[in-house]
């Protein structure tokens, strides 16, 4: 079987940054409207779901208007790259995992992550626990599932660190966004994300028996326990604007009243669920309550305070960015980010802030819940 080559995700980064080059700003200039709230655009990189539950439940429960903000979500897709509305001013700030926006940085996208909310990658690797396969090692000569489109260098990273080229070790298999290929049986491992994809695999119904499957039907591969896992979901601002003051003070605000959503969020599991679910998720609600779950647990607890940029886990996301090479021999980047790339300066700034108002910023007591999933989510 000869091996699908994926989209070049540097070419498809350059087209999408050039693109915005020179774009007029259309975002807000830090004035207040006629409802004395100053109206901000965050756009999101995906669907309504939970995985974005934090900002939903600060709009819906006012951490945001309560900062003097009136923020609009801006609904993500396949054809929609965030980093790139952010840097063409079509938007405030944007969400957006780290090496994916670093690539459209290092094309020209001016933008700098202020706050890393996710802590922890999310990316797992699943198999059929019949197949026997429990490591990237084994991946050798299998039909291997990922998305592509930048989503695909955990992957490159854990079968290099084993040994194994990307590009001839394996035949690479083009996946949807769904786990229909491995239930059946058409690739041996998938890509999935703990909050999402690995679900829908627990809502599927076995034909021989009729019953969910469970987690002992499967293998994961974790690629936080394995070295090669990547920072996700940022909040990212326009560079540039950063040097305004009052930009800089919006953006505080804003990663307060982020703060003060995600905490909630934590604290209160189906109140969260449910706000998704009214915003127009696609997904059932035990779906979307395992995945308000799962989110916390890529967030939670959080040492510093949610939001900081952990600089190992940074320097580690570069590095596999800089060293791994995907199978047509592209890296990620080809040059360590500027010292702009990140800044905690406004997230601590929003931690004191918001610490200082009794909201517990490092969630040392989080313990997540037990979620049972539905067939097909609902």
């Amino acid at each position: 079987m000869s091996k699908i080559r994926l989209l070049s995700t540097m070419a498809a980064a350059t087209v999408l940054v050039l693109a915005g080059c020179g774009t007029a700003d259309k975002t807000s200039t830090g004035k207040a409207d006629a409802s004395g709230l100053i109206p901000i655009k965050l756009q999101l990189q995906w669907f309504y779901q939970a995985q974005f539950a934090g900002y939903i439940a600060a709009v819906d429960q006012g951490f945001y208007s309560e900062q003097g903000l009136d923020v609009q979500l801006l609904e993500g897709g396949t054809d929609i790259v965030p980093q790139t509305v952010l840097a063409q001013g079509r938007a405030d700030y944007a969400v957006a995992w780290v090496p994916k926006a670093l690539a459209s940085r290092e094309q020209g996208a001016g933008i700098t992550d202020v706050g890393q909310i996710f802590a922890r990658s999310g990316t797992y690797q699943v198999a059929w626990k019949s197949s026997g396969i429990t490591s990237p090692a084994q991946f050798k000569s299998k039909k291997i599932g990922n998305w592509g489109f930048g989503n695909e260098f955990e992957l490159f990273a854990g079968m290099t660190k084993a040994g194994l080229d990307p590009g001839k070790d394996v035949t690479l298999v083009q996946q949807q966004f769904d786990m229909q290929a491995l239930l059946k049986h058409e690739i041996d491992a998938a890509q999935a994300m703990s909050y999402n994809e690995y679900a829908q695999l627990l809502e599927a119904r076995d034909p021989a028996t009729g019953k969910l499957y469970t987690p002992d039907d499967f293998s994961i591969i974790d690629w936080k326990q394995n070295g090669s896992a990547m920072l996700q979901d940022a909040v990212w601002a326009n560079t540039a604007k950063l040097g305004n003051p009052a930009y800089q003070q919006q953006t505080v605000k804003f990663l307060a009243g982020t703060i003060k959503g995600w905490a909630f969020c934590r604290d209160n599991l189906q109140k969260c669920r449910d706000m998704v679910v009214a915003k127009g998720s696609k997904l059932g609600k035990s779906h979307q309550l395992w995945q308000v779950n799962e989110v916390n647990k890529l967030i939670w607890p959080s040492t510093g305070g949610i939001g900081l940029v952990d600089s190992a886990a940074w320097k580690q996301t570069v590095d596999i960015s800089l060293h791994t090479k995907n199978q047509t021999g592209d890296t990620v980047l080809k040059k360590e980010p500027d010292a702009s790339a990140y800044t905690n300066d406004y997230i601590n700034q929003a931690l004191a802030q918001v610490k200082a108002a009794g909201v517990d910023v490092t969630g040392a007591s989080f313990q997540p819940q037990t979620v049972t999933l539905e067939a097909g989510g609902a």
